[in-house]
């Protein structure tokens, strides 16, 4: 292992062809060079340079050294470079893992402020509905990871994973625009007991018969499906009812279904989850402030 101090004096000491040269452009006194050589030779276990009359000439190992250290002192550079932009937000890459209704609200707003402040740093999305984006994150595969979870369906969260609350998105139930209890502000979850029922992801869906089993009841669940669009377009054609977070009605909204709040009131909580480590860099840390800067601006969604 080479001191970079030696190697960069060294190569000035070549360049220059002399050690008080070297000193002048370096700004160090010529006994500080001279030590610098006797140290490098240590490491290397071999004179570089022999005096011939007044001049210095490079020996064998002197020659080998003095090829590779201008490719040392270039790639020393450029890694500085590159660490200068990564802590200074001038560049920087971070893979971001959220479920659909995340990717389609928050993520895009998100991504919007962070271009306008720092365009250097460049966003991978993935798609991963909860638990699998927690596990994704678990195993390396992205650098934070968005998911939700429901009142008394909370699943254990990986000891590794630090996580920080974004917002409590509002649960509501989406009727055709026809349906009597459409006309109401509120719907009380008790009087869609008679309902079929159009159910959504896994955990929406476990979360549904939950939810149901508290009111009283056992859904009639007639239709699945993890497509937010595929399940408005059921309710509009009157095959069902469903329940759905808020923050979907934010993007899309079909023109015959009415979304109503449930009474009593009933939510989901969006988190982000980070590896503990990854706090400490910058790009990460910037797109975790971004996300938590947009989602201030949706409570009570």
């Amino acid at each position: 292992m080479f001191d970079s101090r030696h190697i960069k004096t060294f190569h000035e000491v070549v360049r220059t062809g002399s050690y008080s040269a070297a000193a002048r452009v370096l700004g160090y006194t010529q006994p500080a060079v001279t030590q610098q050589m006797k140290a490098l030779e240590r490491d290397v276990g071999s004179a570089l340079f022999v005096r011939v009359g007044r001049r210095m000439r490079l020996t064998e190992a002197g020659e080998a050294l003095s090829r590779h250290a201008r490719s040392i002192l270039d790639s020393m550079a450029a890694a500085q470079e590159q660490m200068n932009a990564l802590t200074r937000l001038r560049s920087g890459r971070v893979r971001l893992c959220a479920f659909p209704s995340a990717n389609s609200t928050l993520v895009p707003e998100t991504l919007a402020r962070l271009t306008a402040s720092h365009p250097g740093i460049r966003v991978d999305l993935l798609e991963n509905e909860p638990p699998e984006s927690l596990h994704r994150l678990a195993r390396g595969e992205c650098d934070i990871s968005l998911a939700f979870s429901y009142p008394g369906l909370r699943e254990q969260v990986p000891g590794e994973l630090v996580e920080m609350p974004l917002l409590e998105d509002r649960l509501t139930v989406l009727l055709p625009r026809p349906h009597p209890l459409a006309r109401r502000r509120m719907v009380r979850l008790a009087d869609l007991a008679g309902e079929r029922w159009i159910a959504g992801c896994p955990r929406c869906r476990a979360n549904l018969l939950h939810e149901c089993a508290e009111a009283g009841f056992v859904p009639d669940i007639a239709f699945m499906t993890d497509d937010n669009l595929a399940v408005q377009s059921l309710v509009a054609e009157g095959l069902g009812v469903a329940m759905t977070p808020a923050l979907v009605l934010n993007f899309m909204r079909h023109e015959k279904v009415a979304g109503r709040p449930l009474q009593p009131f009933s939510h989901r909580k969006i988190f982000a989850y980070v590896l503990r480590e990854h706090l400490r860099i910058p790009a990460t840390a910037r797109v975790l402030e971004e996300l938590r800067t947009v989602a201030a601006n949706k409570v009570g969604c």
